[in-house]
């Protein structure tokens, strides 16, 4: 169900809460999807990590970061106007390569993140790829922990997109959960199983 506030938002009941194991329910990994009054969704998700800002935003903007937790091949160029390149078959440059193009970033504290919307997105999506961008809000949270804040924003309001928000909070949980692992246990990703 939607409520409408005075802020101009609609915000709709939270979909998905997935506690880290071991931890407690505010240590979770937590999705809600939101709604404008112009009718777009945001995919809002929240990370607690007991990392510190510095392990944390290395994990982002690094090649090897990147390799950890997101994808198997990484290629981080660090500016406003670059890239982050990734595949997880093939080499990247290949057809399987996603592009996020860096829009701008302040360090250690924010980076917002917008796809290259080729062949292997939906229609729907190549369609609406000037209204999408990611907005990944970095929060220093106490000695050696952080808090990410990751807005998925633009999303339309459909039938298509309800499936693609499940599909995404379903694999950015799965994602949040390797960082969490790596970055609090050491423990990277394991590409090959």
């Amino acid at each position: 169900m939607f409520q409408r506030l005075s802020s101009g938002f609609i915000i709709a009941v939270l979909i998905s809460t997935m506690p880290a194991s071991g931890q407690d329910s505010d240590r979770a990994i937590r999705s809600e999807v939101t709604m404008t009054e112009a009718g777009q969704r945001i995919l809002a998700q929240t990370v607690h990590i007991d990392a510190s800002i510095e392990d944390t935003w290395a994990a982002y903007t690094t090649n090897d970061g990147w390799m950890a937790w997101a994808a198997p091949q990484a290629e981080v160029d660090l500016r406003v106007g670059g890239t982050i390149r990734t595949a997880y078959q093939g080499e990247i440059g290949g057809s399987e390569t996603n592009t996020l193009h860096i829009v701008n970033y302040v360090p250690y504290t924010l980076l917002t993140l917008r796809a290259d919307l080729s062949q292997n997105w939906p229609e729907v999506m190549k369609q609406d790829a000037d209204n999408l961008s990611n907005v990944i809000l970095f929060e220093e949270a106490g000695p050696g922990r952080t808090i990410i804040r990751s807005y998925g924003i633009g999303y339309g309001d459909s039938l298509e997109y309800e499936g693609l928000m499940q599909f995404f909070i379903q694999a950015n949980e799965g994602l949040f959960s390797g960082l969490k692992r790596f970055l609090e246990d050491g423990v990277p990703v394991n590409w090959t199983e």
